[in-house]
């Protein structure tokens, strides 16, 4: 499929999925379930109100959603506390599948809310959205539900960029920006029509999120990316307009880190692939050059770059999946 056909026939607008109702006909028709999760650390601000909107829209005015979760990684506030009081279903990472050991981060949590959740469709959206809407679900769900070749669906949408009190109406997404697409655009020309290939508001089909690895950190909405796109094809992915997102910008170092894990990710992928080939291991330490004053010093940090296996591969998960599979089985007779 060429680029600019797939731009045309698989990016939609947020609106062509409003019609919510019609919507809950499809999934029941399709005797689908949809859950959906929140990977958490510490969004005691927003994450109330994110599980209410959505809650209160695409639960109880529309059965959508056949779960809400949260998925949590050691939050020190008060996020647990506020996300089971709206409503969720909240689980601690680290209580689950701890014999493949403990690590926090994003991807850690996406992996487990595999084991943890029900869904035939699973729904994942950040936790910081200051502008919540039920378009940031229906509007990803709704591709996968009208057609059944799309196997996973992105979000894009304008990101103002927050500079002390003053909100520029674009300009977030820099790491995007500078990094990724460049990249895609050069070793993954296909990809290089998704707009926001790090949004964190995407949703795909079980049979094929199981199938793929997760890496734990930043990297894992780039690795989703390239290997569901390895798996399925350009046709089976698409993307969705959500307008406008709003939510905490990030600061330039901590910009700089997630380009680390991103790039990490890229290139071990394009080794994988048997795209380039590297004499020497991808480095797992961050040197950047600081400044303090007139002091100028070479600062270290180390990685950790774990990569969760595709969780079919889990026996634990695959045990849990047919106990559900014959227990659907037997209250269908």
């Amino acid at each position: 499929m060429k680029l600019d056909e797939w731009i045309n026939s698989n990016t939609y607008h947020h609106s062509s999925f409003s019609d919510i109702a019609r919507l809950v006909r499809l999934k029941e028709k399709r005797g689908l379930k949809i859950s959906l999760a929140f990977p958490t650390l510490n969004e005691e601000k927003t994450i109330g109100e994110e599980i209410k909107v959505i809650k209160e829209n695409l639960q109880v005015e529309y059965p959508l959603l056949d779960e809400i979760a949260v998925i949590d990684s050691g939050s020190t506030d008060e996020t647990r506390e506020l996300a089971h009081q709206a409503g969720a279903k909240v689980y601690l990472a680290s209580d689950y599948l701890s014999e493949y050991g403990i690590t926090n981060g994003k991807g850690e949590n996406l992996w487990k809310s595999l084991y943890l959740l029900e869904g035939d469709i699973i729904v994942w959206i950040d936790a910081d959205i200051k502008n919540i809407h039920p378009k940031f679900v229906y509007g990803i769900v709704g591709p996968l539900l009208e057609y059944d070749y799309v196997k996973y669906v992105k979000a894009f949408y304008e990101r103002p960029l927050v500079l002390g009190k003053i909100m520029r109406l674009s300009g977030g997404g820099r790491v995007t920006e500078i990094l990724v697409r460049p990249l895609l655009a050069n070793f993954y020309p296909e990809l290089s029509g998704f707009l926001q290939p790090l949004s964190g508001e995407y949703a795909g089909r079980r049979e094929i999120l199981e199938a793929v690895p997760f890496r734990v950190g930043y990297g894992v909405e780039i690795g989703l990316l390239i290997d569901i796109y390895d798996k399925c094809g350009l046709k089976a992915l698409a993307q969705v307009d959500l307008d406008r997102r709003i939510h905490r910008n990030r600061s330039l170092s901590a910009l700089g880190k997630m380009s680390f894990a991103i790039l990490h990710t890229f290139f071990t992928r394009l080794q994988q692939q048997g795209i380039i080939s590297l004499s020497e291991k991808i480095p797992d330490e961050f040197k950047l050059v600081k400044r303090r004053g007139e002091d100028i010093f070479l600062k270290k940090e180390e990685f950790t770059f774990i990569e969760r296996p595709p969780m079919i591969t889990i026996e634990q998960y695959k045990l849990k999946r047919k106990n559900i599979a014959e227990n659907n089985s037997g209250a269908a007779r």
